[in-house]
C-alpha cells in the first residue's frame, strides 16, 4: 500500500510540473512587449587582464534586475522555469472571491518586462563603474536575445574592458602648517597612494576617510573626509594618473585646530531619574565623577573606564574605548561622552569631556527553553532559568544564580513507566570585571577581562537505573588578546561525582561491563581548562566568516604529582576517594559563507572532534567528561544520547537504557543553508553527519571502538529543515530532523537504513545550532 501512494505522488508532482509548463506565461503580455527573462553579462578584457572580484560584483549588482520567480541557489538572474507567482496571476483574477482571492493577493506577481529593466541606462551605470575603476573608454553594448517565443527575452550586457589607468605619481599638499604636515605623513603610509597601484574612486575615498581618522586621533576633533581633495590629471603621462592631494579652498577654522584634553567629568544617575540635586564627588587623576544618589558605583569603576588624559592629545579612539568598557560592564541603559570646547582662542584650545551614565535595572532575568519529539514516543523538554544581579557590589559584579532542567518521557501504550528521565542543576557565580591575578597575560585593554567564581550542583536521574549527583567549583579568568580573539582559562575546577540510588538491573549491568562501572564511580575530577576562540570575518564586505573554538582539559595532573613527591603509590584518594586522571580536547571549526552579496543567504558548516583519555589513576573517564551526540545542536535527526558509540545499538530490553551511549571520542560535520523567508521569519535546510566511538574496546560494546575500516560506516546522517525567528537579541528556532542512517542493523539492509516511521525528530530551541 505504501508504494502504491509513493507512485500516486510521483505521478501527481509529474503532473503539476507539466501543467505548469505547459500554460502560457506570457498571455497578458501587451502587444510589442516581452517577459524579461533574467540577463547575461559577457566581458571581454585584454589579455592577461583580471577585473577584481569587488568590482565585478559592483557591475553584476549594477544590472541585477529579479525576473519573475527567480531562483536563488541556481541564479538571481534568471526566472525559474515554472513562475508561480507569474503562472497565478496569468490564470486567476483579481475579483475573485474566497479562497482564491487570498491566494490571488498573496501570491500574485505581475510580469517584468524587458522595457522595465532599462537597459540603455544600466549600460551606462556599468560604464560609469568601469571609469571610477580606472578602466577609462570601457565600452557596453547590450542586446535583446529570444527563443522560441517571442514574447519572452533576455538581454545580454557586452563588456568590452579598457587597459587600466595606474596611478604614475602623488604630488603631496604644499600647506606647511601643523595640519599639512600631518596629511603628508599619514599619506605617505598609505598603501594604495603610491605608483603602479590601478586608479580606483572608492580607493580615494577610503584613504580621505583613513586621513580624516588618524587627524581625528591626533586632535583634529573637526575634520572631515569631505576637506580633502584628490585632482587626477590623465593628460601629463598617456595612459597614466598624476594625482594631487589639496585641501579644500573653503576649510573651516575649527577643522584647522588641534584640542588638548581638558576637564573629564562623569555623572552617574540612578535607572529612575537623576535622584538628588547635590551629588558626591570622586576625583581622581583621571578625572570627576559626580555620583547622583541613591546612584551607588565603587569609587575606582568609572575612572577604570576612562580612557582620556587631561593635557594630553583629544582622540577619537578614546572616546571609542571610553565608550566600550562603560557598555561591557552592563550595568548601564544609557551612556553618553559629549566633547565641549573651549578656550578657542587659545594657541592650544582645550576640549573637556562630559560623560553622562544611567544605571540599568540591576536585576535581570533569563530564560531558555527548547523541546525534542521523536516519532519513537520520546519527548524530551529542557528549560534553563538565570537571574542576576549585574552590579551586585557596586563594582560591576555579577551575581548571577542559574536552573537548568531537562525531562524526559515516552510517551503512547507502550510506555514503560510513570516515573521518567530527568536532569536539575543549581549553578551560582560571581564574576569580577577585572583579573584577580597577577598581570602575566597579554590582553586588549579595549575591552573587560573577568574572573568569575563558581559553585554549583546538578542531579541525574535515570529511571530503573541510577541517579547520580555533582557537586563542582572553580575559578575562571576570561579576557581578549585583540578583537577577534577571545581566551578562557580555568586553573583550578574541583568536581566531586557521587552514584546515590542504584537498583538490581543497574548492579547486573555494571557486573557484566566492569569499564561502565567505572566510569560511573564515585570519585574527585581536579581539573585545569584552556579555551581559545578566533572569531573573525575574512574581508570588510562580510563574505567569508570563520569561527575556531579549541578546548584542552587535564584532570589529576597536578595533584598526581604532589602525592609522587610525597612518595605515594598505588591508587591515590583525595579524602578516601580517588580522584580521575584524564586528558580531553575538543576543536570546532565554523566556516561562513555569504552566497548572494547583500543579502542574508548563507551557507554554513561545521566539523567538530573530541577525544579523551584516561591514565594514571584512572582507567576510564567519568561518565560526565565522556562524549555524547544527538540533539538540538548536534545530529538533528536523533534524540540526545540516542546513537552511538560506532555501530552499537542499546539491547531492546533495556528500554530508557542509554546511560552506555557515551564515548572517549567524537567526530561530527553539518552543513546549514540559512535564508530569510518574510520580515523576522528565517528558514534552513540541513545536513548533519557523525557518531561518537571509544578509543578502547569493550566487548559489552560491540561495534563501539573506533576503526578506520568502520568509520564512514558508522557516521549516522541526517537530514531536514527548520524554521527561525529572529528577534534580533535571540533566535528562536524549530527543526524537523528526518534520520537517514544509522550504523547499527535496523532490518533494513540498505544505506538509508530508517524506516519512515522512527525516521522524524523535531527540535524546538533557542540560538542557531552552530
Amino acid at each position: 500500500m505504501r508504494k502504491f501512494w509513493r507512485k500516486i505522488y510521483l505521478i501527481a508532482i509529474v503532473a503539476i510540473i507539466i501543467v505548469l509548463g505547459g500554460c502560457a506565461t506570457t498571455s497578458k503580455i501587451p502587444a510589442g512587449e516581452q517577459l524579461y527573462n533574467g540577463m547575461q553579462l559577457k566581458f571581454h578584457a585584454p589579455k592577461g587582464e583580471k577585473l577584481p572580484s569587488g568590482m565585478l560584483e559592483d557591475l553584476t549588482n549594477s544590472v541585477n534586475v529579479r525576473p519573475n520567480n527567480p531562483w536563488p541557489l541556481v541564479s538571481p538572474y534568471k526566472r525559474a522555469p515554472w513562475p508561480l507567482g507569474l503562472w497565478i496571476y496569468n490564470n486567476m483574477s483579481d475579483s475573485a472571491v474566497g479562497i482564491k482571492k487570498w491566494i490571488y493577493d498573496k501570491l500574485a506577481t505581475p510580469p517584468v518586462l524587458v522595457k522595465d529593466v532599462r537597459a540603455n541606462l544600466r549600460v551606462k551605470m556599468l560604464e560609469q563603474i568601469l571609469s571610477n575603476n580606472g578602466y577609462f573608454g570601457s565600452k557596453v553594448t547590450y542586446s535583446v536575445e529570444t527563443g522560441r517565443n517571442p514574447k519572452k527575452g533576455s538581454i545580454r550586457y557586452d563588456v568590452l574592458v579598457a587597459k587600466p589607468y595606474m596611478i604614475d605619481s602623488l604630488e603631496y599638499i604644499s600647506d606647511s602648517t601643523l595640519l599639512g604636515s600631518y596629511i603628508d605623513s599619514i599619506a605617505k603610509m598609505s598603501k594604495y597612494l603610491v605608483a603602479g597601484q590601478r586608479f580606483c574612486v572608492d580607493s580615494l575615498s577610503a584613504e580621505r576617510v583613513r586621513i580624516a581618522n588618524s587627524l581625528r586621533n591626533r586632535g583634529f576633533y573637526y575634520f572631515k573626509p569631505d576637506y580633502i581633495e584628490f585632482m587626477a590629471d590623465s593628460l601629463i603621462k598617456s595612459g597614466s594618473i598624476v594625482l594631487r592631494l589639496q585641501l579644500v579652498s573653503n576649510l573651516p577654522k575649527d577643522a584647522r585646530r588641534q584640542y588638548i584634553t581638558g576637564a573629564v567629568n562623569a555623572f552617574v544617575f540612578e535607572s529612575q531619574g537623576r535622584g538628588a540635586a547635590s551629588p558626591d564627588t570622586i576625583s581622581t587623576t583621571r578625572g570627576n565623577v559626580y555620583l547622583f544618589p541613591p546612584a551607588k558605583i565603587r569609587r575606582n569603576l568609572i575612572p577604570s573606564c576612562l580612557s582620556f588624559r587631561k593635557g594630553r592629545i583629544f582622540s577619537i579612539r578614546d572616546m571609542n574605548r571610553t565608550q566600550s568598557r562603560l557598555a561591557r560592564l552592563g550595568i548601564f541603559n544609557n551612556i553618553q561622552i559629549l566633547p565641549v570646547v573651549r578656550d578657542t582662542n587659545s594657541i592650544n584650545p582645550k576640549m573637556d569631556v562630559v560623560v553622562t551614565c544611567q544605571l540599568g535595572e540591576p536585576i535581570e532575568a533569563s530564560v531558555e527553553a527548547n523541546v525534542t519529539s521523536k516519532s519513537n514516543s520520546y519527548l524530551g523538554p529542557g528549560v534553563i532559568i538565570g537571574i542576576t544581579n549585574n552590579n551586585a557590589f557596586n563594582g560591576g559584579e555579577k551575581l548571577s544564580l542559574e536552573i537548568n532542567a531537562n525531562y524526559e518521557w515516552q510517551t503512547g501504550r507502550n510506555r514503560s513507566s510513570l516515573l521518567n528521565s530527568y536532569e536539575f542543576g543549581l549553578t551560582s557565580s560571581i564574576s569580577f570585571p577585572r583579573l584577580l591575578a597577577p598581570n602575566f597575560v597579554k590582553r586588549n585593554r579595549r575591552d573587560l577581562s573577568w574572573t568569575q567564581l563558581t559553585l554549583g550542583a546538578d542531579l541525574m536521574n535515570r529511571p530503573h537505573y541510577f541517579k547520580m549527583a555533582e557537586f563542582h567549583t572553580g575559578i575562571t579568568y576570561e579576557w581578549h588578546s585583540n578583537n577577534v580573539t577571545y581566551n578562557k582559562f580555568t586553573p583550578f575546577k574541583l568536581t566531586y561525582n557521587k552514584l546515590m540510588n542504584r537498583t538490581v538491573a543497574f548492579d547486573s549491568v555494571m557486573q557484566a561491563n566492569p569499564a561502565i562501572a567505572l566510569s560511573f564511580e564515585s570519585q574527585f575530577i581536579p581539573q585545569m581548562n584552556y579555551t581559545y576562540a578566533l572569531e573573525k570575518f575574512c574581508e570588510a564586505s562580510k563574505i567569508n566568516g570563520i569561527n575556531l573554538n579549541v578546548s584542552l582539559t587535564e584532570a589529576g595532573n597536578v595533584f598526581d604529582g604532589v602525592y609522587s613527591l610525597l612518595g605515594v603509590k598505588g591508587e591515590k584518594r583525595l579524602f578516601e576517594t580517588p580522584f580521575s586522571q584524564f586528558i580531553k580536547g575538543q576543536a570546532q571549526f565554523v566556516y561562513s559563507r555569504r552566497l548572494i552579496p547583500h543579502l542574508e543567504h548563507w551557507l554554513v558548516s561545521r566539523i567538530l572532534i573530541g577525544a579523551a583519555h584516561a591514565y594514571g589513576n584512572s582507567s576510564q573517564v567519568p561518565y560526565s567528561e565522556q562524549f555524547y551526540i544527538g540533539g538540538a545542536n548536534s545530529i538533528r535527526a536523533f534524540t540526545v544520547r540516542s546513537i552511538g558509540p560506532g555501530s552499537y545499538t542499546v539491547p531492546k530490553n533495556m528500554k530508557n537504557g542509554y546511560f552506555d551511549q557515551t564515548g572517549t571520542f567524537k567526530f561530527e560535520l553539518n552543513t546549514e543553508y540559512r535564508f530569510p523567508i518574510a520580515g523576522i521569519l528565517h528558514g534552513a535546510v540541513f545536513l548533519d553527519s557523525g557518531n561518537i566511538w571509544l578509543l578502547k574496546a569493550d566487548p559489552l560494546r560491540p561495534g563501539g571502538q573506533l576503526k578506520g575500516n568502520t568509520f564512514l560506516r558508522d557516521m549516522a546522517l541526517g537530514t531536514g529543515a527548520g524554521l527561525r525567528i529572529d528577534l534580533g537579541m535571540i533566535v528562536v528556532r524549530g527543526d524537523l530532523g528526518y534520520g537517514l542512517h544509522v550504523p547499527y542493523s535496523t532490518g533494513i539492509d540498505r544505506y538509508f537504513n530508517i524506516a519512515l516511521k522512527n525516521a522524524f525528530a523535531f527540535h524546538l530551541a533557542i540560538g542557531y545550532p552552530f
